[in-house]
């Protein structure tokens, strides 16, 4: 029977932060499927022309189902616009925020730079901290104290799992931040992976965020209506569900603390309207090995170096399959993960990257 391991410290200034500096987990070299130069230096090549197409039906149909969700306000037909305007703003946003964070989405820095700022916005992120943040996920990806966005840790509490469907405890401790930030005050965890020099940025948006929030907030009051929240702010709880769904699957189950991204992210193939919507994020595993490569890239990419990677679950439904069960088996052994079998084709796992867990 396997022993229960010592609760993990997930903060990015405790023990477990230390131990992956000394175990020279933090900052370190990676596995890569191997790409020849020529072949990377033409998946790497950014497209206005495709990011401004997808953002303009991106936004046209936020427009459009907000439009007639406010049209048919006070009555049920305003349901299935709402659910649609929800989708686009809690879910579409989170890839074009995490796309243009990156700076791959558009060729032109600013339009990277407009559409970062709006889908941060949505999603109630500061977009000084995150930018930071998500820098640190890549260069560390997984690596218990040092990666920020580890979205379940172990063991997986599965009630704040459940309630992030909607968003609840996400957005009162986004909004909670947000808050802290405009008022000058940031966490130990956030100084370690915010440059000092970057600190008032991150201020000054905070502001404007929670200014933003209050105004809508004072028209509701107006108003006596609940109308400007179901435009601004609400979205972000009832539209969540679709980001909260694809995101979870990207590591969770997976293997902590190893430097091989096939041990540690899910690549899933879905249906033509979630990959819209998540913007080709599905293929992670690809993502994470060369995360210069635009989001209109990744199949092709998936294309060239899956006979190195474990073969991707067909299905959202089928990886679920796979986590669930692997969450559930960590509320007892802390140390489980799933360790996806690789093909024939593939270099094996390195020993000198894998962790000495169970699995």
């Amino acid at each position: 029977m396997l022993d229960r391991v010592d609760k993990r410290d997930y903060s990015l200034t405790g023990e477990g932060a230390a131990r992956a500096v000394a175990l020279g987990l933090a900052s370190a070299e990676w596995y890569h499927s191997d790409v020849d130069r020529k072949t990377m230096k033409a998946l790497m090549q950014r497209s206005d022309a495709a990011a401004i197409r997808d953002t303009v039906i991106w936004l046209g149909l936020m427009v459009v189902s907000g439009a007639f969700g406010v049209y048919f306000w006070g009555s049920w037909w305003c349901v299935p616009f709402f659910l649609v305007y929800g989708v686009l703003y809690g879910s579409a946003s989170d890839a074009r925020w995490h796309e243009c964070g990156h700076g791959t989405a558009f060729r032109t820095s600013w339009m990277n730079d407009v559409v970062y700022q709006i889908a941060s916005f949505m999603l109630m992120r500061n977009p000084v901290n995150w930018r930071w943040s998500h820098a640190r996920h890549h260069t560390d990806t997984i690596i218990v104290g040092r990666d920020a966005e580890i979205a379940v840790m172990r063991p997986p509490d599965l009630l704040k799992v459940m309630l992030n469907v909607f968003g609840i405890l996400d957005v009162h401790h986004s909004l909670i931040g947000l808050i802290r930030n405009a008022v000058g005050r940031y966490s130990a965890d956030e100084r370690d992976y915010i440059p000092a020099t970057e600190i008032p940025k991150g201020v000054r948006a905070a502001r404007v965020h929670v200014l933003i929030y209050i105004a809508t907030i004072v028209t509701a009051l107006y108003l006596q209506s609940w109308l400007p929240l179901m435009l601004i702010g609400l979205p972000r709880m009832y539209g969540c569900w679709h980001m909260i769904m694809t995101g979870l699957l990207q590591h969770g189950g997976l293997a902590e603390n190893v430097l091989d991204h096939r041990l540690n992210s899910r690549t899933v193939y879905m249906n033509p309207i979630s990959r819209f919507i998540y913007w080709n994020m599905n293929y992670h595993v690809e993502h994470h090995m060369f995360p210069m490569v635009p989001y209109h890239a990744l199949p092709e990419l998936h294309r060239l170096i899956k006979h190195d990677l474990p073969v991707p679950n067909p299905s959202i439904i089928h990886a679920y399959r796979e986590v669930i069960p692997a969450w559930l088996r960590q509320l007892r052994y802390e140390d489980y993960f799933v360790k996806r079998e690789l093909p024939p084709t593939a270099r094996p796992y390195r020993e000198d990257l894998q962790p000495n867990l169970v699995h």
